[in-house]
């Protein structure tokens, strides 16, 4: 047999068997599934989403157009995850009431954060991590950040702020809040460890937003080695200071949990066993670390800007007839942009 004999039988037999898989393939989908295309593999609509997403509306359009095509509930595919849509009062007092429903983080976001965390347990391991999240935020813990959070934002405002007639804020906002919460949540004082973190952490949260595709050249693969390496940082901390609680001048006179490792180590169960192990503390801080950077940074820009166009407002904030704040470290901002 010559080679194009072989090739035409070889072309015949991969079509065939192509059109067998397909054939099983569409057998096998449930008749019940909503409207709508789960697209290509892996990819899906993600790539259309996040086009959307860099509009003006923030990606509105898009949804509404596919509400309008397809209805209040449609599937389709997002960040390698099968997805539904929903939309309308209907919907979302099924999403927020229905017991029969989980929160569940996509595949790619739990690889990027750790396994461990408390977006993607459930039951009883999810309200253990949940219990142990909420005593650092107790009242009478924060109580103990107001200083260094008031010495990070002094620092800042000096270091950004003063002498300059216009500042581009949400970029200074997003650093002030990574650093406030490095603080906080890692004990982690200026310097290179916390700059190579913050490079990490953009890093992370842009394969966070990204189809999830680990090739070398994509965001989601800079995503998790940056994942990697922000992580062997925690659990180097992690260590450190567990080293250090097993000191004897420590267990003599053990001091306040000033950051949330030192107090997520320092919780035990009943029986004295410690409740969440270097694992969970290193993923879960990672969560926390995530989970309030964009939401106070975008609220702190606001703020700013509200001051910038309300001359009244900053005047009084100035003059001191706001408590939260001296003339010495809140600069006269000509233009916010």
């Amino acid at each position: 047999m010559d080679y194009l004999g072989i090739v035409v039988a070889l072309v015949v037999a991969a079509s065939s068997i192509a059109i067998h898989l397909l054939s099983r393939a569409k057998k096998r989908q449930p008749a019940n599934l909503p409207p709508g295309s789960l697209g290509l593999p892996v990819i899906g609509q993600s790539l259309g989403l996040l086009r959307a997403m860099r509009g003006g509306d923030g990606g509105s359009r898009w949804i509404q157009d596919r509400i309008d095509k397809y209805g209040p509930v449609s599937k389709l595919s997002l960040f390698g995850t099968p997805t539904v849509l929903l939309a309308g009062p209907a919907a979302n007092k099924f999403l927020f009431f229905s017991s029969a429903l989980s929160t569940r983080q996509p595949r790619s976001v739990q690889r990027i954060l750790g396994e461990n965390s408390i977006l993607g347990l459930h039951g009883a391991d999810h309200g253990r991590v949940r219990g142990a999240l909420l005593e650092f935020l107790k009242p009478d813990m924060l109580k103990m950040y107001v200083g260094r959070i008031d010495a990070e934002v002094r620092r800042h405002v000096e270091e950004n702020w003063a002498g300059r007639g216009t500042v581009t804020v949400l970029p200074l906002m997003k650093r002030l809040t990574f650093d406030i919460i490095s603080a906080l949540l890692f004990g982690l004082e200026r310097g290179a460890v916390r700059d190579a973190l913050a490079g990490d952490f953009a890093r992370m949260v842009e394969g966070m937003w990204a189809v999830p595709a680990n090739l070398p050249f994509t965001a989601f693969s800079r995503s998790l080695k940056a994942s990697g390496r922000a992580r062997r940082v925690l659990a180097g901390i992690t260590r450190e200071k567990k080293a250090r609680r097993c000191q004897p001048e420590h267990r003599k006179a053990p001091s306040r949990s000033n950051d949330l490792i030192t107090c997520l180590l320092g919780l035990t169960d009943g029986h004295g066993e410690r409740l969440l192990s270097d694992e969970e503390i290193v993923d879960n801080a990672m969560v926390a670390l995530i989970a309030g950077h964009d939401t106070s940074s975008i609220l702190m820009t606001f703020m700013v800007r509200h001051l910038a166009n309300d001359d009244a407002t900053l005047a009084a904030m100035v003059q001191g007839k706001w408590p939260v704040a001296s003339e010495s470290i809140v600069p006269t901002c000509h233009g916010c942009s």
